[in-house]
């Protein structure tokens, strides 16, 4: 037959003898992925389960600079299909490169001969003016299939794998019987956990036909391997075929021309929405080659994904990330879904939610007037979908108690929301628009600062369903477009609430305004949608909220990754407000972002009749106590010592601890809080003004408990979360932490150039009283002064 194998002799047998793939090892790979071949995956998330996996490496991944090869590019990618070879999974490799790397061996040849024979002819070192002639194709690829291989297996080397070499012809699979031998070979390869890296024999092959660009250029167009995947891939009944080359993915224009979008699923019915560019300089086969040859191995059940396999920030992981369903490249599908893609969505979003902002205040507030008479008219709708996801959390046991607590709902709680939605709808008249201030900068040149939305809001929150109509009511009455993503513990009650978000929408003919994500998307995937989503505010556990502050790297995250709080009792505190404060702030809600986590109690209470009962209550609370390291040292018999100060529990525990004064107990936030709530109690009202100017968080209080931090009990009437960052919202984030703002500037034909040392007009900048409830976009005959 015509496919030449050479197995790495070069070896050492100990290597060799690890990479025999051991029963045992099959059977674990057959448990870990048993999915039979021939339907091709529907979702990128099934791509976890791909066994059978062949990586093709187009030429503008192997090269550099047209001639040579991208040395760490291909250690990264070794690196890689090596790790994912060692989890049980079977690689395969198509490789170009070997045209490139000959002509890199063959030009040093010549230049080298060429100087020998020049000095000998001259008999002095001056060379003269030396070219290199024209390489033909072949050549170059005899020269260099054999380098290419070598640097392979020594990559491959370093992480104990094995690796064999094929070339291959068409007669190789149009033959049968070479067909056959071919696929044996393969097989047999792959049994003794040996990684095939494959290429077309182009020392025998017809050159290609250069393409245009390429004519009159000293440049040799390396052969495509696209189809050649594809019909491997079908052969040999691969899950997954990832196909690296040197543009992101499929666009539906040519990348780099205006409004070129990535296309993130490819449908074998979207051909005719796509129009393709030029072919690349490197590789001859071009975008269009690569879709052809997708769709041939999607037909033939093999999943395909086309990325970039040179961007330097994403090649050391973008196949592990591939087979790990994140969202890169392009993946193809041969199922179509029924509804929008998050995409989709989010761009439905932002149209409607731009007529949404431009709506009367009073339609606003009529849209979430409605919502709140339906939270307690279609309650039992809504109760019954919470006791289903209620059921199905307690019964799969996943879920801890207090994210339990959180996915319940009542009645009551949905009397709540309705309250403070209907305060929220008279906030919303005052939003939108709304002037801050008015310069006048010069005679007939007027300058206003107005508020407006954000744009579109993307929320993640876990379990509580009731940050559902919450959020929704605070994107209407600023305005914004809304993505709303909810954990799968809360679907049932989530798609009630946000049909009813709709319906209250429809009203005023915004409904697409919030949309509900309702697909496989991974959280981290959707915070790299950074051209699409302008602000993504977590809701959540701190785990969920430094993920999302990792993943979000273009896009700004308002929240808070912990909720570590503070009380206080200072020496001159009230026994009884201590006692209540402290039971309130830990016990009413344990799960709370804003309960206490950490008691400081200043050391002259310790041995105390407050010190006493403040023990006994907690204990009857059936609070567990860990006791901070100073505090320890003053017990006998202490609790267990807590193993870190910054500890959130969620829970009824808590940590105690001992300082010295109220400086002290600053000190001691300033290094382990959150910046969330922190609380003092105590009668001294200097020393409560000096706690509350001296500590930096975003909610400081005196002789309160720390469940005030919310935004309903604010009056803001909803909170789209808690904010401890250092920007324009801080602390509970209502309304207001919603809007950004713009400014409008009015003139009668002005220019720079009037205010200049020559022209004729001055600079006032004079401040324009702005009443009450004054709202941009009045005619002009009104707005002048």
């Amino acid at each position: 037959m015509f496919a030449k194998l050479a197995l790495g002799s070069r070896l050492p047998s100990t290597i060799r003898r690890s990479n025999v793939y051991p029963a045992s090892i099959r059977a674990y790979s057959q448990s870990k992925f048993p999915r039979p071949h021939g339907q091709s995956f529907v979702h990128r998330s099934e791509l976890k389960q791909a066994k059978r996996i062949v990586v093709k490496l187009g030429s503008a991944v192997v090269t550099r600079d047209e001639c040579g090869l991208a040395l760490g590019r291909l250690a990264s990618i070794v690196e890689q299909v090596a790790m994912l070879q060692n989890q049980g999974r079977e690689m395969m490799i198509v490789t170009s490169g070997a045209v490139a790397f000959g002509k890199q061996r063959l030009r040093h040849e010549i230049l080298l001969s060429q100087s020998v024979r020049q000095a000998l002819h001259s008999g002095q070192n001056q060379l003269k003016e030396m070219t290199v002639p024209v390489l033909e194709a072949r050549a170059c690829a005899a020269a260099g299939q054999s380098g290419l291989m070598a640097l392979y297996e020594a990559m491959f080397t370093q992480y104990s794998t094995c690796t064999a070499q094929i070339l291959v012809t068409n007669l190789d699979f149009h033959d049968e019987q070479k067909r056959r031998n071919l696929n044996s070979t393969l097989h047999e390869l792959l049994r003794m956990n040996i990684v095939p890296i494959i290429n077309t024999n182009d020392a025998v092959v017809p050159p290609p036909v250069p393409n245009s660009d390429l004519q009159g250029g000293n440049v040799i167009s390396i052969k495509d391997n696209d189809s050649l995947a594809a019909r491997l891939s079908v052969e040999m009944k691969a899950d997954l075929l990832i196909a690296l080359s040197d543009v992101e993915g499929l666009y539906d224009r040519p990348p780099g021309t205006d409004d070129a979008k990535l296309i993130d699923i490819f449908y074998p019915g979207d051909q005719q929405s796509i129009t393709y560019g030029t072919k690349s300089r490197v590789g001859i086969g071009g975008m269009e080659a690569k879709v052809k040859a997708a769709l041939w191995a999607l037909q033939g059940g093999t999943s395909v994904v086309i990325a970039n396999g040179t961007h330097p920030k994403v090649t050391g992981h973008v196949i592990t990330d591939i087979v790990d369903g994140k969202k890169v490249g392009t993946f193809f599908s041969e199922v179509k879904p029924a509804g929008p893609t998050v995409e989709q969505q989010t761009e439905m979003a932002r149209h409607a939610g731009r007529t949404m902002a431009s709506l009367d205040p009073e339609k606003r507030g009529e849209i979430i007037c409605h919502l709140a008479d339906m939270l307690t008219e279609k309650k039992e709708e809504i109760l019954s979908a919470n006791r289903r996801d209620m059921e199905l959390a307690t019964t799969s046991g996943r879920l801890s108690q207090p994210m339990i607590d959180r996915l319940s709902l009542s009645t009551s709680k949905l009397n709540s929301l309705a309250i403070g939605l209907r305060q929220l709808a008279v906030s919303s008249q005052e939003s939108v628009g709304r002037v801050l201030r008015r310069t006048r900068v010069a005679n007939n040149l007027e300058l206003e600062q107005i508020t407006v939305p954000i744009g579109v809001l993307l929320v993640i929150f876990e379990s509580r369903p009731d940050c559902l109509p919450q959020v929704s009511a605070l994107a209407i009455a600023s305005g914004n477009a809304l993505l709303l993503k909810g954990g799968k513990e809360a679907s049932h009650t989530n798609k009630i609430l946000h049909q009813l978000t709709q319906e209250a929408l429809s009203i005023h003919g915004v409904a697409d305004a919030i949309q509900l994500v309702s697909t496989r998307e991974e959280v981290e995937d959707l915070c790299r949608l950074d051209k699409l989503i302008d602000l993504i505010i977590p809701r959540g556990s701190s785990e969920l909220v430094r993920s999302i502050q990792r993943a979000a790297k273009g896009i700004p995250v308002l929240g808070h990754s912990e909720g570590v709080c503070h009380v206080y009792i200072d020496n001159d505190a009230s026994i009884d407000k201590a006692i209540d404060i402290v039971r309130d702030s830990k016990c009413d809600y344990p799960a709370a972002c804003n309960a206490m986590e950490t008691l400081l109690i200043h050391k002259d209470l310790l041995r105390t009749p407050m010190f006493d009962q403040m023990i006994d209550m907690l204990r009857t609370q059936h609070v567990k106590i860990h006791a901070g390291p100073r505090f320890a040292s003053y017990l006998t018999f202490s609790p267990s010592e807590v193993k870190s100060l910054r500890t959130e529990y969620g829970d009824l525990e808590c940590c105690i601890e001992v300082v010295d004064s109220m400086s002290d107990a600053v000190d001691h936030i300033h290094k382990y809080g959150s910046s969330h709530t922190d609380v003092i109690v105590t009668e001294n009202e200097e020393t409560a003004e000096q706690f509350l100017q001296q500590v930096d968080s975003a909610c400081v209080f005196w002789n309160t408990s720390t469940r005030f931090a919310d935004g309903y009990r604010f009056g803001l009437g909803a909170e789209v979360g808690i904010s401890t960052a250092r920007i324009h919202a801080r602390g509970p984030v209502g309304l207001e932490g919603l809007l950004t703002t713009k400014w409008v500037l009015r003139g009668e034909g002005h220019t720079v150039a009037d205010f200049s040392e020559q022209g004729s007009m001055k600079y006032l900048h004079e401040n324009i009283p702005v009443p009450q409830g004054n709202f941009s976009a009045r005619p002009k005959s009104h707005q002048q002064e």
